[in-house]
């Protein structure tokens, strides 16, 4: 029994240093950001003397932050929502299209999901421009969606097997069409799955730098991320404003994370060793 509770004292201090390395760079980039250039250099690690916002508003005085979010969440909802469809009838397709390669059909999303990202910039780029693309926003739109597909397909289809057959029979039997099925049936159970994967994905979407760099190079269309490369390059000596600007691109993750969190444990245990 000692034994027992020392082992379980154990992993709450282990669980608990965790928590404290991964919360500490958010507390540093918000203690940094309510500091005046001044004080960060004389006392970088300890607490404003003062609470005050003159670096926030500094960054939107400085660069058109409001529209490159804009531009953020524009990226983010139509590359998910695109990834997530596709990815919904191709699971679908996969597990219940009486396919007999479908264990192949699964697998093969993992070698298409350790395919590096930097690899595809070239091939993309030259199709961008031979499409008139570039510096719009459906360039990384695409990109985004391309990207996504395999971890989407993966998710799901392994999601997929754990709805009851004895449903798809009765659903045969009731003459629902195939789309149908999806809609009424499969979609429904797997919510906790889709969910979890439109979570994932809009977080890679907001943070994702280099294929905005490449691909949005003109300003008036720069996502959130891309356009705080050019604030941290001009203001690389004043580290609370380049905090400051690192505080408004986390507060959309953090929120979204946050509200979804059920639902986001739930979705990824459920799609684990199916």
């Amino acid at each position: 029994m000692k034994l027992l509770k020392r082992l379980n004292v154990g992993q709450q201090l282990f669980l608990i240093i965790i928590s404290i390395s991964s919360i500490y760079p958010v507390w540093f980039i918000l203690q940094t950001a309510m500091k005046t250039n001044e004080e960060y250099m004389l006392r970088p690690l300890k607490l404003p003397r003062h609470l005050g916002f003159e670096n926030i508003r500094q960054v939107f005085e400085a660069f058109p932050v409001l529209h490159w979010a804009f531009n953020s969440v524009i990226v983010c909802v139509f590359s998910v929502a695109l990834s997530t469809i596709i990815a919904l009838f191709a699971s679908y397709s996969i597990i219940f299209g009486g396919w007999k390669s479908t264990k192949f059909m699964i697998n093969s999303n993992i070698a298409l999901m350790v395919v590096p990202p930097v690899t595809l910039l070239i091939p993309m780029f030259a199709l961008m421009v031979n499409l008139h693309l570039m510096n719009t926003l459906p360039s990384v739109i695409f990109f985004y969606t391309g990207l996504f597909l395999p971890f989407s397909i993966f998710l799901l289809s392994n999601f997929m097997k754990s709805v009851p057959k004895d449903l798809m029979d009765a659903a045969k039997i009731d003459g629902l069409s195939a789309f149908s099925t999806l809609a009424r049936i499969v979609a429904p159970l797997s919510s906790a799955a889709i969910f979890t994967l439109m979570l994932v994905n809009a977080i890679y979407a907001w943070n994702e730098l280099l294929i905005a760099m490449v691909f949005l190079q003109q300003q008036n269309v720069r996502t959130l991320m891309s356009g705080l490369v050019l604030f941290q390059g001009r203001f690389s000596t004043n580290i609370p404003l380049v905090m400051a600007g690192a505080l408004i691109s986390i507060i959309p993750p953090i929120f979204l994370y946050i509200f979804g969190q059920r639902f986001f444990v739930k979705g990824m245990l459920s799609g684990i060793g199916k």
